[in-house]
């Protein structure tokens, strides 16, 4: 299906990365469960919190070491639903799922604390827009494709920027959160339109823009990121990423445009429904009158 028959089984799901996700799933259970007592004020975490985590973790494994990873690199339209999958739908999952002590211990440890700055909700989403936008310039997106190491740079640039533009949003700690629910739909709305020239300029553009999907040589050595050793061989059985495409590359890069902006937008509605949720309940609760006591005279008559 897709061409993932003719990949290998380390090629497709990375036992490496894998082994790792699966290690820093393990570590979660532990820290949450028999090693809990080790934490101030610690309290039994939910089911629900635990999936969310579990959930997390699955999509970020998917989106860049299982097969959606591999595809992404045959399929400009994949590329965009791993991006998607790994920065705005894991992100705020992990998030949530992390228990609010193990929060509060993580940042009475930080190191990072003179660079909290940038988890400040617009310096987090101009760096996390930014740095997304600048990528997908084709010169730069080509670039990175070919080097790996820079490859794996950008793309724990890109984890960091999104834990950043997240955490402004979502803030698990409540006595840090200093944005109202106002202000938070205000920055989600901000992320919103500073994606959209990116995509814009993706979804518009009259030919197919990145050489990693449409010349069969840099599709090729792409393809060593995925499958080690010479990948010359991939032309010569396969002729290009086209073999693997159900569209051909200029269509195939507007459909990925799309697929970007749609899975951008439901994420962030269904994130600005949980912000207003929370914000009206709050408001709610605030302005709800507290019953008085009645008068001694009116107790007297009764």
């Amino acid at each position: 299906m897709l061409g993932l028959e003719y990949f290998t089984f380390e090629a497709k799901w990375s036992p490496m990365f894998l082994a790792f996700m699966l290690l820093v799933t393990a570590v979660y259970f532990l820290l949450t469960g028999p090693l809990s007592s080790r934490f101030q004020d610690n309290e039994p975490v939910s089911a629900g919190r635990k999936t969310l985590f579990v959930s997390g973790m699955i999509i970020l494994y998917m989106a860049l070491g299982g097969p959606i990873d591999l595809l992404g690199h045959t399929m400009f339209s994949f590329h965009m639903v791993s991006m998607a999958m790994a920065y705005l739908m894991s992100m705020p999952l992990l998030i949530l799922g992390i228990p609010v002590w193990m929060w509060r211990a993580i940042d009475r440890k930080n190191p990072f604390k003179k660079l909290g700055f940038l988890t400040r909700p617009i310096v987090a989403s101009v760096v996390f827009n930014g740095l997304f936008s600048f990528y997908h310039i084709p010169i730069i997106h080509d670039y990175v494709m070919l080097n790996f190491t820079v490859h794996r740079i950008y793309y724990l640039l890109l984890f960091i920027a999104s834990f950043a533009m997240w955490w402004a949003i979502i803030q698990p700690i409540p006595e840090k959160d200093k944005s109202s629910g106002l202000m938070k739909m205000g920055y989600i709305f901000l992320n919103m339109v500073l994606l959209t020239p990116a995509c814009g300029l993706i979804i518009f553009a009259p030919e197919s823009l990145y050489a990693t999907y449409s010349d069969p040589e840099t599709w090729a050595k792409a393809m060593g990121y995925c499958i080690p050793g010479d990948t010359s061989f991939l032309i010569e059985e396969f002729g290009g990423p086209s073999y693997f495409g159900y569209l051909e590359p200029a269509l195939d890069q507007r459909f990925g445009g799309i697929v970007m902006k749609f899975f951008q937008e439901i994420i962030f509605a269904s994130m600005l429904a949980y912000v207003f949720f929370h914000w009206y309940k709050g408001e709610n609760t605030e302005d709800d009158p507290i019953p008085s006591e009645l008068p001694e005279s009116k107790l007297n008559q009764a």
